[in-house]
């Protein structure tokens, strides 16, 4: 059986154990954190890949392409180390500044995942706010570009399908 508590900070020393080449802050000068990013290897195959758990900028360093710069970093981590054949992170479909972000860096929607993050009912164009976009990028090990499609907007499916 399974105990759920209070997260410790010594729970993030676990976790990022496993995959620490894949978990990175950003500092400035003086030692104030400015972002990190929270990554993992995982699947099996043609889907072992990257995963962007998290990525967050303090809010007076946003714009100074960090998130960028540790992605790209998460990037080189799982195709040079891990071998991946991509990276991919969910982000919330009306999440349009994130998306543009992403995009610009070379990700691109493999699918919709319908209620990700929950169910909040309908929203603007009749469409559920907690839906998530697949994004993914594909790695050097992908030389076929199998990770990826031109149509991934119009893939719908169940959280329940996406391990």
């Amino acid at each position: 059986m399974s105990v759920l508590r209070p997260f410790k900070s010594n729970d993030l020393f676990r976790f990022n154990n496993m995959w620490s080449d894949l978990c990175f802050t950003q500092e400035s000068p003086r030692g104030r954190l400015q972002g990190y990013i929270l990554g993992k290897a995982e699947g099996a195959q043609t889907e072992w890949h990257g995963h962007i758990t998290a990525v967050s900028v303090a809010p007076e360093y946003r714009r100074l392409s960090l998130a960028r710069n540790m992605c790209q970093r998460l990037e080189f981590a799982s195709d040079e180390i891990y071998k991946g054949y991509f990276v991919d992170l969910y982000v919330r479909c009306n999440n349009a500044l994130a998306i543009k972000m992403y995009e610009g860096m070379g990700y691109s929607v493999y699918r919709r995942v319908r209620e990700y993050y929950g169910n909040l009912g309908v929203g603007k164009g009749g469409r559920d706010e907690e839906d998530a976009f697949d994004m993914r990028k594909s790695l050097s090990r992908d030389v076929a570009q199998r990770s990826i499609r031109p149509n991934g907007r119009d893939m719908i499916v169940s959280a329940h399908d996406v391990s």
